[in-house]
């Protein structure tokens, strides 16, 4: 496991979009966030799931969040300007951008991958946070101190069979961090670079593999010190980096 203990109040002030809030490690880091002071902007396609998280973290005492619910596999460009344009009106600026949503697609050889499901997956996977990005990229020029996480996969280091577009997908994620890492590397204030969750204790894992225990495989909130490390001022210097949440790092 990634070893990363985060002082208290690590992101107080900050402003951070979490992507796929409304569950497993979207939720977890977004709660995770909110409680090292950050005002966490909750994205998502489920309102209920972003409300209930909502309350919940305005009931512990911890800044109030606030919610964007979105469909990235509908979102259009505009959509994703309109998001720049709210975001700028209420808070500013933006500190953070955690890319977590993903759709896993089939697992099923190449051959056989249905077009249709390819297309969701790019769409969702790839193409949403590219576009996201690009509108948001304004307000964290505005930021001191900016992070953008993508979340990346094993399976898009190495190719494996039947994994199909999520593994695609995934190269492509690794691909987008590195490029936009190294345009951003002489830009004051903003840095760019990509977790590898592992196998964790979420729904998509466990319509992965339907086989394999669920308790045999950390939750989401255990793996939670790599996202604050990479979203908190003690990785100010770290840019292009891909990290392993259940590595054997410390920080």
């Amino acid at each position: 496991m990634f070893h990363y203990h985060a002082p208290a109040d690590s992101l107080k002030g900050r402003i951070i979009l979490v992507t796929g809030a409304g569950a497993g490690i979207g939720r977890a880091a977004a709660w995770h966030y909110a409680a090292q002071g950050a005002t966490v902007i909750l994205l998502g396609r489920t309102l209920e799931r972003l409300e209930s998280l909502y309350d919940e973290i305005e009931a512990a005492g911890y800044p109030k969040p606030a919610i964007a619910p979105m469909n990235l596999d509908t979102a259009t460009e505009h959509d994703y300007i309109e998001l720049s344009n709210q975001l700028h009106d209420e808070f500013g600026r933006l500190d953070g951008i955690l890319h977590n949503a993903s759709l896993l697609g089939m697992r099923t050889p190449i051959e056989n991958y249905d077009p249709i499901t390819w297309d969701q997956v790019m769409r969702v996977n790839v193409q949403a946070p590219f576009l996201m990005t690009q509108a948001l990229l304004p307000l964290l020029h505005l930021s001191d101190d900016a992070s953008i996480i993508f979340t990346s996969s094993s399976v898009g280091r190495k190719g494996r069979a039947y994994w199909g577009a999520y593994a695609v997908s995934k190269f492509a994620t690794e691909g987008m961090m590195q490029v936009l890492a190294d345009e951003l590397e002489n830009t004051q204030g903003i840095r760019v670079n990509a977790i590898n969750p592992g196998a964790t204790r979420t729904q998509m894992r466990a319509y992965a593999y339907p086989a394999e225990p669920p308790e045999s495989n950390p939750t989401p909130a255990e793996i939670m010190p790599a996202y604050l490390y990479l979203m908190g001022p003690d990785s100010r210097q770290v840019n292009g980096v891909s990290l392993d949440a259940q590595g054997e790092g410390s920080a």
